[in-house]
């Protein structure tokens, strides 16, 4: 019996090593339609440590902080760490799989008797029982234990598959950091961009003010119709209304910068209050090749595990198609008294084979729905690549509109300035009418906006490129490779 024992058990991790199922190997860069190069140019390779943290390159201390902050205490962060938490343990239970499963028990009790009608005797006069009451003791102790072996590899693809599942948890968590750095860095700029066009703004007001105190004074001394004292009075109107509005979309983003770093708005955003420039990054970043998508983006490197865990599971669902294989024993013992508990014990082994005869097609049913999910999942894995590109091209172009932007509106700015101080002297000295002055003022406070906006959009575009190279998690303590 021994001998045959040790024969299944042998035979059984030979069948084990023939794992059902395809073998996977990750799709070759040609067949997810990559590209050799981006559409407007590839530079050097970027590297690791220029993406991990890409936000110190800002020089912006105040913005570093409140990355830092987030890192540590963004509840979409700390879920994610949740999700990857329950991700390890599935993997766990999967790897259990694998090792026998044994369970013990065990009881004692004593058991009350009460027989009336005095004694008994049989034939012979041997007396067999007596009227008496009186209590028994018994006790018993069992153990029980099963071994699933894994004969086509059913278990060992569910391990392969848990533990695909397990990276691509990782990559998820790694995206969604990404994502709320991204997101703070937005909110950060768009709190500086509204502070400097509120500091325009009312800069703009004090001299719509003293165009309007002039343009009455001018009325008052019969030098001009009241047109342009309506005319002055309108423009610091428009300029005054458009205040509020500004104070709103800075109260927006800085409530919006406290829930990013895990705080009710209010006092978490108090020092940010205080004005402080756009921050400024005049620098030049590499963008490698397309092909480094699959290495630097999480969500591409996440939907790639995902392929591969759905690979994985049409050799689970393959190997139920095939012979079960388990093996099964007991132990255990009774006695009326602990001290003979273990006197005689009793146990046995059992090995069980099954195999489904018929079931309607059910089983390689879900051997073709797994079929299709993995490529489904292969789809999923293309766009993403896909996806990622567009958005390396797309925020490549944006920063490249930017910085041009920014140029002709410095230049604009500065036109418009000497204008407007030409126009205001004049208007003064009484050469020209207040609708100069009026046009001019309106074309400055455009241009000073405009530039603003643009500086605030070559920031913008920058952590938009960061991001979409896969910025901001290889410096994550636990990455998941």
């Amino acid at each position: 019996m021994r001998y045959r024992i040790v024969w299944i058990i042998g035979t059984a991790l030979a069948l084990s090593a023939c794992a059902a199922g395809p073998d996977y190997r990750a799709p070759q860069p040609a067949a997810l339609g990559i590209p050799a190069a981006y559409d407007q140019g590839s530079g050097a390779p970027v590297s690791d440590a220029e993406l991990a943290q890409w936000w110190t390159r800002l020089n912006d201390p105040a913005l570093s902080a409140l990355i830092d902050t987030a890192i540590i205490a963004n509840l979409d962060i700390l879920q994610g760490q949740a999700r990857l938490r329950q991700a390890r343990e599935s993997l766990a239970q999967a790897n259990a799989s694998f090792l026998p499963q044994i369970s013990g028990s065990g009881s004692g009790g004593k058991n009350y008797r009460s027989q009336a009608g005095g004694t008994r005797v049989d034939n012979n006069g041997n007396v067999i029982s007596t009227g008496a009451s009186n209590w028994s003791s018994s006790y018993s102790a069992n153990a029980n234990a099963s071994w699933q072996i894994d004969l086509f590899g059913e278990l060992s693809r569910s391990a392969e598959a848990a533990r695909a599942d397990l990276a691509a948890s990782g990559y998820d968590l790694a995206t969604v950091r990404m994502t709320i750095i991204s997101e703070l860095v937005t909110n950060y700029v768009q709190a500086r961009l509204a502070q400097e066009q509120l500091r325009v703004a009312r800069e703009s007001r004090q001299v719509q003010q003293d165009n309007y105190d002039i343009a009455r004074w001018r009325l008052q001394a019969g030098l001009v119709s009241s047109l342009d004292e309506q005319q002055a009075r309108a423009q610091l109107a428009q300029t005054s209304a458009s205040i509020p509005q500004i104070e709103a979309s800075l109260r927006g983003s800085l409530n919006r910068i406290a829930v990013l770093t895990g705080q009710a708005p209010g006092a978490a955003t108090r020092a940010l209050e205080t004005p402080a420039p756009i921050p400024t990054a005049a620098i030049d970043i590499a963008t490698g090749i397309p092909a480094d998508t699959l290495r630097q983006r999480p969500d591409v490197r996440s939907a790639e595990r995902n392929l591969a865990a759905a690979t994985a599971r049409i050799g689970v669902a393959q190997a139920q198609l095939y012979p079960s294989l388990g093996i099964s024993g007991n132990i255990g013992t009774t006695s009326n008294a602990f001290k003979d508990l273990f006197s005689l014990i009793t146990g046995g082994v059992f090995a069980n084979v099954a195999q489904t005869i018929f079931d309607g097609g059910r089983l390689a049913s879900q051997v073709r729905a797994q079929k299709a999910a993995t490529d489904g999942a292969f789809a999923a894995y293309k766009q993403s690549v896909l996806g990622a590109l567009e958005d390396v091209e797309n925020a490549m172009a944006s920063l490249t509109s930017a910085r041009l932007r920014k140029a002709e509106f410095a230049t604009a700015y500065d036109a418009s300035n000497n204008a407007a101080i030409l126009a205001r002297s004049q208007y003064q000295a009484g050469l020209t009418d207040f609708q100069t002055l009026s046009n001019s003022e309106s074309t400055l406070l455009n241009a000073r906006n405009s530039l603003a906006g643009a500086r605030s959009d070559e920031i913008l575009a920058l952590a938009q490129l960061y991001n979409a190279l896969g910025g901001g998690w290889q410096s994550m303590e636990s990455r998941p490779e």
